[in-house]
């Protein structure tokens, strides 16, 4: 035990020597760079796959990031936070073939890290952290991907996620409610018609089984079908057959499933298919399906609808239902906007006894959403919260609009003015102007004199003398007409 203690604390001697050597060599090396004569040289440019939001577009995403909010908070949802990174181990092997596009990270103190590449997999190892059974939550924030980014069709190496998830419930109602969500959100910020296409990883299986996919290439042949929204039925074929190495008459089979499209008369097609068959994945997942069909029409969404068997979503946790939304009218080419489905054996990966908990969500895509929707902003957009803009109309004023500001702000009203000594009127009100300020409280000597202000409205010019007393319930009474 002496022998294995004086090895365990050499190997931490030579470990800290090493780090405290590294950060030496490192502050020398920024140092050098900072001093040489090409440190100006430094590209200008947002890594590739990222961007700047202006003012103008973060106005945009905030309306669009509420409308998200408020919907996944009307279905009861609480909210979380996990890391940006987690341990390697945590995301590695849950991602089938999109597993090489994570992030891996610098050692760092000793544990081998990797950006997170969606919201999932950490929520599934924040259930089984924390022993959690049941929840209803919420998650938004940013993911990494070292994809291959195409600016024009949304698609990023860095992105946010809007995922709402139900955890503890292997539920057909919480299955639906999902579809319903994606509806709703989709409505309400109004992009244009869509549809959401709806499969069964089980029915996928019971297709795989009856064409004569071995088991062991179920995942990879559920890649190449996935790929059907972006190829040609013959070039997924050909990567099935070529690439994959499956036999041409297995491929030609999932070829006759995967074209076929429908509602509730392609469940009566597919229950003659298990009476033929006798295929018991593809009975458990008919009957999941047709109990979700029915589902949809007392939640009112059968009209925004489609189950698709080509529809197969790359990811390899997925369980039961999946889901995607794509818009039918697109003219921007974004693709799908939102997809998710059941995942009910990816918490005992994590869990230290294997305990399943079934899962089922949905994620929606931010990034292409506000594409379109910047696309069809038109004339000014706020981008600042300023209900009224404190002007004067002379000079030497500064510390009485000051004072004014401090008492709209104590009021709880969005204020601002000018930070010159002495702005010009017609500058002032041209900046209200500009960024769409609805009120404006105009003094001078005048109006000092005898305790009143002057309140402007922008938009229409009229002006009304109020005193000083009524200023702050004029003023609210004003914003509340505005704001109907």
């Amino acid at each position: 035990m002496a022998a294995i203690r004086e090895k365990e604390e050499k190997l931490k001697e030579l470990k800290l020597k090493q780090k405290e050597e590294l950060a030496t060599l490192e502050a020398e090396l920024n140092q050098l760079k900072l001093n040489s004569k090409d440190a100006h040289k430094i590209a200008l440019k947002t890594p590739k796959g990222t961007r700047d939001f202006s003012p103008k577009q973060m106005a945009i995403r905030k309306v669009l990031f509420r409308t998200i909010e408020k919907c996944f908070e009307r279905h009861g949802a609480e909210t979380i936070s996990t890391p940006l990174f987690e341990l390697k181990e945590v995301l590695t092997g849950k991602y089938g073939e999109d597993s090489k596009l994570i992030y891996d990270l610098s050692d760092q103190g000793g544990e081998l890290c990797s950006l997170r590449y969606d919201l999932t997999v950490p929520f599934a190892r924040y259930l089984a952290m924390n022993k959690i059974q049941k929840i209803k939550r919420y998650h938004i924030a940013p993911v990494y991907r070292r994809d291959n980014p195409s600016i024009t069709r949304g698609r990023y190496r860095e992105f946010f996620q809007c995922d709402y998830d139900v955890a503890g419930y292997d539920s057909r109602i919480a299955d639906a409610e999902c579809i319903r969500i994606v509806s709703e959100i989709l409505s309400a910020v109004d992009v244009g018609s869509f549809i959401i296409k709806i499969n069964n990883r089980k029915i996928l299986d019971g297709m795989f089984e009856i064409s004569g996919v071995p088991t062991e290439k179920f995942r990879e042949i559920s890649s190449a079908v996935d790929k059907l929204d972006k190829m040609s039925w013959e070039e997924v074929r050909k990567e099935m057959t070529d690439e994959k190495g499956l036999d041409g008459k297995v491929a030609d089979s999932i070829g006759d499933f995967v074209k076929l499209k429908g509602g509730l008369d392609l469940i009566s097609h597919l229950e003659g298919v298990v009476k033929e068959t006798g295929n018991n994945s593809l009975l458990v997942g008919v009957n999941e399906m047709r109990a979700i069909i029915e589902l949809c029409h007392e939640y009112n969404v059968t009209d925004k609808i489609l189950f698709d068997l080509s529809l197969a979503r790359g990811l390899d946790y997925y369980t039961g239902v999946i889901y995607e939304a794509v818009l039918t009218d697109d003219k921007v080419g974004v693709g799908s906007v939102a997809g998710g489905g059941r995942y009910d054996n990816l918490v005992g990966m994590f869990h230290p006894k294997g305990k399943q908990i079934p899962c089922v969500g949905v994620s929606i895509g931010i990034e292409r959403l506000f594409s379109i929707l910047e696309a069809k902003a038109k004339g000014n957009v706020r981008t600042t919260a300023t209900d009224v803009y404190v002007a004067s109309a002379q000079k030497g004023l500064s510390k009485h609009r000051i004072a004014l500001c401090s008492n709209l702000w104590d009021a709880g009203i969005g204020a601002e003015t000018a930070y010159s000594e002495n702005p010009k009127l017609l500058n002032q009100l041209q900046h209200c102007e500009v960024n769409d300020i609805p009120l404006v409280i105009i003094i001078g000597e005048s109006e000092l004199q005898q305790g009143i202000v002057k309140i402007r409205d922008t938009n229409s010019r009229e002006e009304v003398d109020v005193s000083r007393e009524n200023m702050i319930e004029t003023i609210n009474k004003k914003l509340n007409q505005k704001r109907g």
